[in-house]
């Protein structure tokens, strides 16, 4: 059966593919009576990439078995990050997944898990297993944790994860954002433009969508014939990263003409590590980020980066977690969901 896209809903209402994913990902600037009829014909095409528990009576949820007969009602959000404190992508896709989980009956409840907790291998002393019908897990990336987790025998979760750099997958549903696509045409982009001195900030060990995204740069740069100068590839997170690289890059004259960071935080660093430098952005070095974080915006120049769906990834963790709760023997899955390369100020475009 062939999967229904954001495109057949586009040319079966006759209106361009912008304006359905607007109202699929309700980002708003839609009349409501515009977003029902995008949202009705996209259910009675059956698109799946998307929550339909809005649209359906109470009585529907529960014959499509998306209410709790029984038991716990707990979906326990277990994360090693304050990312809610933060621009963190994740936080604005909590507020999503807790008005969904509410609608199907379920309640989400955060679990801190301090370093502690993950030396040791131990639970978080809020986590009660009992009360918990299943984990979600968020800016976790330990492999020795995430498998003790898998061991509880509770649905389980992961939004990205630790890296897969050594070929280990853990044996649990998971979740990520496209990380290569919108990487891929940025940097072949840039290399039409002539820029073919491109570095890469960030440490892809650091979690699986770091290093999806470092791959997507050095495939990307391989592919086209363009030489990766190591020097270039500086291995650091948000606020590690290191002033003194930069400096004595630019010493030696060998600053890249552009540097692609693996989030939004790491290439804000990054500005100002130039700036202390006496560089510019764009005037000295291109730009640019990843994810999409609220401060992209606003920052001056304005950040090149590429725009995460975090409604669409919210979505898609609830479908995930109650096809896993009513099915616990599904094979695992693996999901992307879709990204999209903005192009802003710092690029010079």
């Amino acid at each position: 059966m062939k999967r229904v896209t954001i495109q057949d809903i586009a040319d079966a209402l006759g209106i361009s593919r912008n304006t359905v994913s607007k109202a699929i990902n309700n980002s708003g600037g839609l009349a409501e009576a515009t977003r029902d009829r995008i949202l009705k014909k996209a259910v009675e095409m059956g698109y799946k990439q998307f929550s339909y528990v809005s649209m359906l009576t109470d009585d529907a949820l529960t014959e499509a078995g998306l209410r709790p007969s029984g038991g716990a009602r707990e979906i326990a959000l277990l994360t090693g990050s304050f990312f809610t404190q933060s621009n963190h992508f994740a936080s604005l896709m909590v507020d999503c997944l807790m008005r969904e989980l509410q609608r199907v009956g379920y309640t989400l409840k955060l679990h801190f898990v301090s370093p502690a907790d993950m030396e040791a291998l131990t639970l978080p002393p809020t986590f009660i297993k009992e009360e918990a019908a299943a984990i979600l897990c968020i800016e976790m990336f330990d492999y020795a944790y995430d498998r003790m987790l898998c061991d509880l025998g509770l649905p389980l979760l992961f939004v990205d994860g630790p890296n897969k750099r050594d070929g280990s997958s853990l044996p649990a549903d998971q979740l990520y954002m496209d990380n290569t696509t919108g990487i891929t045409k940025l940097v072949g982009d840039m290399l039409g433009r002539g820029v073919r001195r491109i570095g890469f900030v960030g440490n892809y060990e650091h979690c699986q969508s770091f290093f999806e995204r470092y791959t997507a740069f050095r495939t990307a740069m391989l592919l086209a014939g363009a030489p990766v100068e190591e020097d270039w590839c500086i291995p650091c997170n948000h606020a590690h990263l290191n002033a003194q690289t930069l400096a004595e890059l630019a010493r030696r004259g060998a600053l890249p003409q552009m540097l692609l960071c693996a989030n939004d935080f790491i290439a804000l660093d990054v500005v100002q590590a130039l700036a202390a430098l006496g560089k510019t952005v764009p005037g000295d070095v291109l730009l640019a980020g990843f994810d999409d974080a609220p401060v992209s915006r606003l920052v001056v120049p304005a950040l090149t980066t590429i725009h995460i769906h975090t409604q669409a990834m919210a979505f898609s963790a609830v479908q995930l977690l109650m096809t896993r709760m009513r099915d616990p023997d599904l094979d695992t899955r693996i999901i992307h969901t879709e990204t999209e390369l903005i192009y802003r100020e710092s690029t010079a475009l």
